[in-house]
């Protein structure tokens, strides 16, 4: 019985050690690639600029405004373990950022990604030190808000993307006239996924 439980556990041990770790790029990629996406979710395309942004950037300190279940946050999650730096979600719905907290655990980015619950209007404004990096992606009417609430503690050099701006334009024509026409920015809007036929803008803070 003892040599039964031993050779048990010996497979059980070679099993695991097989499996890929939650925190190395072959799991994360998997995981991705079978991620329950939805209507809210960033599209892969979008997901892989974000994080070559951050890289590009060497990002430190991130902020998503709308995070869903997590898709984008564990891509640009990488992006910062990669450059030692820290994402900050914020999502308004509690379902949403359970659902996020958890998969962003399910691949080892706990250290790296933060939820937290709440209206961003509110916990934008609390938000500590400097960030250079902000992904907004959450009620399309509010971008301005969301961008006025954090835009203080924004770096010189910081990265301002936002999500749905072709598809939603109209809806946000005060944020994309903001970042289009303030001399404090150099913006510009690219398609870097056709799956949803939309687009981002992309802007650079220049002081």
């Amino acid at each position: 019985m003892k040599k039964l439980l031993v050779i048990m556990t010996a497979a059980a041990a070679l099993a695991a050690a097989a499996e890929p770790a939650r925190n190395s790029l072959e799991f994360r990629n998997e995981f991705l690639g079978k991620f329950a996406r939805t209507g809210l979710s960033t599209a892969p395309g979008d997901a892989m600029m974000l994080r070559i942004l951050i890289e590009a950037r060497g990002a430190k300190r991130g902020i998503e405004v709308g995070v869903a279940a997590g898709f984008g946050a564990i891509n640009m999650g990488i992006g910062f373990e990669r450059t030692g730096g820290k994402l900050t979600s914020v999502e308004i719905d509690p379902k949403r950022a359970d659902e996020a907290r958890a998969n962003i655990a399910k691949v080892g980015l706990e250290n790296t990604c933060n939820v937290v619950t709440g209206d961003a209007l509110q916990v934008l404004p609390k938000l500590e030190g400097e960030y250079d990096f902000v992904f907004i992606d959450a009620a399309k009417p509010d971008y301005l808000k969301y961008l006025k609430a954090v835009e203080g503690k924004l770096k010189k050099g910081a990265v301002v993307v936002a999500d749905n701006v072709i598809v939603s334009a109209r809806a946000m024509a005060d944020f994309l006239e903001y970042v289009e026409k303030s001399p404090n920015y150099e913006t510009v809007i690219i398609r870097s996924s056709m799956e949803k036929n939309d687009g981002m803008s992309i802007s650079y803070k220049l002081k």
